[in-house]
């Protein structure tokens, strides 16, 4: 079911968020758009070379989802017209090869002594749109437990929400097999003083530096505004079932060795 991924291996770390699926069909039957769209980049990492730059990264995991589509023969005329049919993730990947971190959609990465964010821009709006749609219900005796097996705040934005897809790749950036805008993507070098560095999705909504305090954080966050309206106002809340109101995965590494590239 979790649509976040992390692929680590000898010149890459990676974590990779799936996007909710707001498509009306699956790409893959056997799983949601975003847990296979997670699937994809993850394997595209596992086999890229060392050397690859960021543009190439962009280009050629652009291509590998593309084909993908090809090979589940999708219709592309819907997929252009429509993009919330489309799988799509975000990522972020730490090349030890260039020493940056490259940043595609809203994950999040601590580094350089300071937090990086790269947050959609229609979330804050919707966020707070469905806080105040929930606050005011909740004023007329719907209960919490009610809201977190079925959320009406999520209901009254979830138009809204596919609407923001024809957005996505124009005002915002996610790798969906579609080209990637460059200038709404990120790229943080990393200083010479950097030792350690975390990447993590925006299942966090308290990044810190290590995994045992971003989870108190989030379970503190958890059990004072289960709904996330209030403290932190998020498009979904935390429902019944589930452990957190959204995927999260978090992965902290160090760099060894700052050898100058070979020219």
């Amino acid at each position: 079911m979790c649509e976040d991924g992390i692929e680590v291996n000898a010149h890459f770390v990676a974590v990779i968020d799936g996007s909710t699926s707001k498509a009306r069909f699956r790409i893959n039957p056997d799983m949601t758009n975003g847990r296979y769209c997670m699937l994809l980049i993850k394997k595209y990492i596992s086999e890229m070379p060392q050397d690859i730059n960021f543009d190439s990264f962009c280009k050629g995991v652009t291509g590998y989802v593309r084909n993908e589509y090809k090979a589940s023969d999708c219709d592309f005329s819907l997929l252009e017209r429509h993009p919330e049919e489309r799988m799509a993730a975000s990522v972020a990947v730490y090349s030890d090869y260039y020493k940056q971190v490259w940043m595609i959609g809203d994950c999040q990465c601590l580094a350089n002594g300071r937090l990086y964010e790269n947050p959609k821009p229609y979330e804050e709006r919707l966020a707070a749109k469905r806080a105040e749609y929930l606050k005011h219900a909740l004023e007329n005796e719907l209960g919490i437990e009610e809201v977190q097996i079925s959320d009406p705040g999520r209901a009254s934005i979830i138009n809204e929400l596919r609407a923001t897809c024809k957005e996505q790749n124009v005002l915002f950036s996610v790798v969906d097999g579609f080209d990637i805008p460059r200038e709404k993507t990120k790229v943080i070098d990393i200083d010479d003083s950097t030792s350690k560095i975390v990447l993590a999705s925006d299942g966090y909504p308290f990044l810190k530096d290590t995994l045992e305090e971003s989870e108190n954080a989030l379970a503190a966050l958890l059990y004072d505004d289960p709904l996330c309206i209030d403290k932190f106002k998020a498009t979904k809340g935390w429902m019944s079932g589930n452990s957190s109101f959204d995927d999260r995965s978090y992965v902290r590494f160090s760099i060894i060795s700052r050898q100058p590239l070979l020219q």
